[in-house]
């Protein structure tokens, strides 16, 4: 008997079928009893594909704050995308504005230092999570992958971009990245401006000040939308009850876009487990040119059990795919920073919107549909055989899985 075999029917009676809006109603409420955060109604999203639309819609935020603007990122690098927030972040604090960035002590690296110094100058209020040289080996090893952006505490931005070159253009060619980011207006602001005062708190002896203003949301959209953070501790954590809610309530489609595939064996049984009861499960991968081969490798590690179970794999062609998008039965939908790999699940601070919206989801499909285009389908035949090189490679990372 696997581990799916032993998981227990639904709480609401493992009810199944209905139109979207009765699926919708279940999942809200296994979402909200199972994690134990309240979904808020009245949000407008709208996905942002690809660098030429996320950066305009970031920096634009940004140029237009009045208040306040508080962000944080794992990656912040270099290039002209770089200098373009610095100047941005700066200008709004010398108009007087409360300016915050949380940088990763790790993954912002390699931000220059003449910004950091433009930044600082100007009043930005610059924190750094857990730099590597200054922590204990257990901390070093947990970082904050969220990527936050809150302006005037009425609009959010989260997703998988970071600040550098890779995420420019429209994923064109090898050096423009494929990923997607949400701007969020409306009440679930509130989780993802939580998300950055979580990590905020541990870098600074400040949380709030006079520029605070603590405001209501007004209803701007139809969107139902659960923020669900995820932090690095010992036993099972929220983010991994997220995806597994999704996954066991998928009853026609579960769909996966991940730019780092290497969970446990437990939730490949899932999504074996999914597949064997009729769902029709994809995962879309990333290619020839995934930025982590080792991480690559430990995920195909299980390609083989994955299809003999009937669930489809692709491979993106193009260029990096980094986008961490999941779809259910063209009803909900997750999208943030969680990767599905053992790194997000159990080691990084994430975030993730949980979203029941038949609208938006729609567009997030739509978005893998025309990815799936680009991408090479990998078949059960030929995978199986495959090399005893690629398969002592597959073997070799196994032991080092829980860190990628």
């Amino acid at each position: 008997m696997t581990s799916t075999e032993r998981i227990p029917a639904p709480a609401d009676g493992g009810q199944r079928g209905g139109n979207a809006g009765d699926r919708a109603a279940r999942l809200r409420r296994r979402l909200e009893r199972l994690i134990g955060i309240a979904a808020t109604e009245g949000n407008a999203l709208v996905a942002l594909r690809n660098g030429d639309e996320i950066f305009p819609a970031m920096l634009d935020a940004i140029r237009s704050a009045e208040y306040t603007v508080d962000m944080m990122t794992f990656v912040y690098w270099q290039g002209d995308i770089a200098r373009q927030f610095a100047h941005a972040l700066s200008e709004r604090a010398r108009a007087g504005l409360r300016v915050r960035l949380l940088l990763d002590g790790f993954g912002s690296r390699l931000i220059e230092k003449d910004l950091l110094d433009d930044m600082d100058r100007a009043g930005v209020q610059v924190a750094w999570f857990r730099k590597p040289l200054h922590l204990s080996p257990l901390k070093q090893n947990h970082r904050c992958h969220r990527k936050v952006l809150v302006v005037d505490e009425q609009t959010g931005f989260t997703g998988g971009v970071g600040i550098a070159e890779e995420w420019c253009g429209d994923a064109r060619n090898p050096h423009e990245w494929r990923d997607t980011h949400v701007q969020v207006r409306g009440p679930a602001v509130d989780g993802i401006a939580a998300a950055f005062a979580q990590n905020w708190a541990e870098c600074h002896d400040e949380l709030f000040d006079e520029h605070d203003r603590f405001t209501d949301h007004r209803p701007q959209g139809d969107a139902v939308v659960q923020v669900v953070r995820g932090s690095a501790s010992f036993g099972w954590q929220d983010m991994q009850t997220l995806i597994r809610v999704m996954i066991e309530s998928a009853e026609e489609r579960f769909r996966l876009a991940t730019a780092y595939f290497s969970p446990d064996a437990y939730f490949i049984d899932l999504l074996c487990a999914a597949a064997r009861r009729g769902v029709e499960v994809e995962i879309l991968l990333p290619g020839p040119h995934t930025d982590k081969r080792v991480c690559q490798l430990a995920g195909q590690h299980f390609y083989e059990d994955l299809l003999a179970c009937g669930v489809k794999i692709h491979q993106y062609q193009p260029t990096m795919m980094h986008a961490k998008v999941i779809t259910v039965d063209r009803t909900a939908a997750l999208v943030g920073s969680t990767n599905f790999n053992r790194r997000s699940l159990d080691h990084d601070e994430e975030v993730m919107l949980a979203v029941l919206d038949e609208e938006f989801t729609a567009t997030l499909d739509a978005h893998f549909d025309a990815d799936i285009t680009a991408s090479t389908r990998i078949r059960a035949g030929r995978w199986k055989r495959r090399s005893l090189l690629q398969r002592t490679r597959e073997a070799a990372v196994q032991p080092i899985r829980r860190f990628l």
